[in-house]
């Protein structure tokens, strides 16, 4: 079998699989324990994996970039743009394998851009604020002493 992005939810004892195709449909959703999730991977041919960085996660990546697969370890900030609403592990997996079947450049440029779109939009409000305080479009009343 063959997919384009594997996206894993891992868990203590269970994880659970989404694979995607080349369009991003969902072909594969299947719940694994740890050696049988192994014995999948062994067998599918996938150019991504994606995974959530936590402490369990370096012993997977080590094991299956052991059978030369490409594997994505993604903190959760870099995920939450792709999760969908109604949480569940299968969700969860599936917006993984979204996040990882990008590069590691557009997790990153997606980010900054939201950041400097923001700034942008502070410093025009400051611009627009400040040439109408010269022109004198708006005056700032200041209270007096009494």
């Amino acid at each position: 079998m063959e997919l384009h992005t594997i996206g894993i939810d891992l868990g203590k004892t269970v994880f659970h699989l989404v694979g995607l195709n080349m369009r991003g449909e969902v072909v594969v959703r299947k719940k694994f324990s740890r050696k049988q999730l192994l014995q999948f991977t062994a067998n599918v041919q996938a150019h991504r994996v994606g995974m959530e960085a936590c402490g369990g996660a370096h012993f997977l990546g080590r094991a299956l970039c052991e059978q030369s697969h490409d594997v994505r370890l993604m903190p959760a900030q870099y995920v939450k743009p792709y999760v969908k609403p109604n949480k569940s592990d299968y969700i969860d997996a599936e917006a993984f394998a979204e996040a990882g079947g990008r590069t590691a450049a557009d997790g990153e440029s997606l980010h900054r851009r939201i950041g400097r779109n923001s700034r942008q939009r502070a410093a025009k409000y400051c611009s627009l604020i400040f040439t109408s305080y010269g022109r004198g479009a708006a005056t700032i009343e200041r209270p007096t002493a009494a």
